[in-house]
């Protein structure tokens, strides 16, 4: 059941509440490998949320060669037969172990309807298979292609901004870090952080006072990180824990944070290192809202207000 805590959004509780009751009549998801069926539920909660929205131009699937294997893309243009679009590769959350370009077909809609923009969202693989830093590599693959034949694609290599949201953006803040070491050369127009997992550290104040009843939980993390960073050193490396790194050089950022969630600690912590470092950032703490919140679009008008904050700032940085 949601937590009783007067701060709650309405339309966020009442969308908790709603959740909670349709899970409740599929069988529990067990946080315990194999992972196939809970992958099937989590998909069927959370598929039918992608309904209504933009319609595009164009929207495909295509496949991109990515480090010996075939890595399914969906993109989205909201403008036919335009020239070059500038580009968002937005990669999807979910605790690097469901979710999918599926689960994400609307807000990427809803991202390139409001920035003019195209939007790509790559597939990539899941944990605990293919742990740290398999996906990591995969993202940051997708970004060199866009960025050297993206062209073919009716997309702009000279602008391009990468996104994300909770794991997702935590990937999306990796392959940032990771770029600017590999590819100096790679210019990121900016980063859209929706409520990131930027660290492997369960004792911040928000853990503490979100840790059960607010949809992500504190259980939930530790399997989460379980499976992705298995082994304690790789949870001390920046590309999988973003904030114990150097952020200096790094694009304009947008960081949307929803105040009722585990992880607003250390996206506060992440907005105040991204500005120590030099960068500019816009940052948004969504008052009454949980983890995952722009799933909601059809239901809470606070993600419907995010997306349109994002869309704005897209179209700024995108230009």
């Amino acid at each position: 059941m949601p937590a009783q805590d007067p701060r709650w959004d309405p339309e966020m509780l009442a969308f908790q509440a709603m959740m909670e009751a349709r899970a409740a009549d599929q069988p529990p998801i067990l946080l315990v490998p194999p992972l196939d069926a809970a992958r099937a539920q989590t998909d069927a909660l959370n598929t039918p949320l992608t309904e209504g929205g933009p319609v595009m131009a164009e929207s495909a699937d295509r496949w991109l060669p990515v480090r010996g294997r075939r890595l399914l893309c969906r993109l989205h243009r909201p403008q036919a037969g335009a020239g070059p679009l500038p580009v968002l590769v937005y990669i999807h959350g979910g605790g690097w172990v469901w979710n999918s370009i599926d689960t994400h077909d609307r807000l990427m809609r809803e991202y390139a309807n409001r920035a003019g923009c195209a939007v790509l969202g790559p597939d990539y693989a899941l944990s605990p298979e293919a742990p740290f830093p398999q996906a990591l590599e995969e993202c940051a693959a997708v970004l060199r292609w866009v960025a050297t034949q993206g062209a073919a694609w009716g997309l702009d290599p000279s602008r391009i901004v990468l996104g994300g949201d909770s794991a997702g953006a935590n990937l999306a803040m990796g392959v940032a870090l990771l770029l600017r070491q590999t590819d100096p050369a790679l210019k990121l127009r900016g980063l859209l952080l929706n409520y990131g997992v930027f660290d492997a550290d369960f004792a911040t104040p928000s853990y503490a006072e979100f840790a059960d009843g607010y949809f992500l939980t504190r259980e939930k993390m530790r399997f989460y990180w379980d499976c992705y960073a298995p082994r304690p050193a790789d949870r001390l490396n920046p590309l999988a824990s973003p904030l114990r790194g150097d952020l200096t050089g790094l694009p304009p950022c947008l960081l949307h944070i929803a105040e009722l969630d585990v992880l607003a600690a250390e996206n506060r912590a992440m907005g105040d290192k991204l500005r120590a470092a030099g960068v500019a950032v816009e940052q948004a703490v969504f008052p009454g809202t949980a983890h995952g919140f722009l799933r909601s679009m059809n239901h809470v008008a606070a993600a419907r207000s995010a997306v349109e904050q994002a869309g704005a700032w897209l179209g700024r940085v995108l230009g």
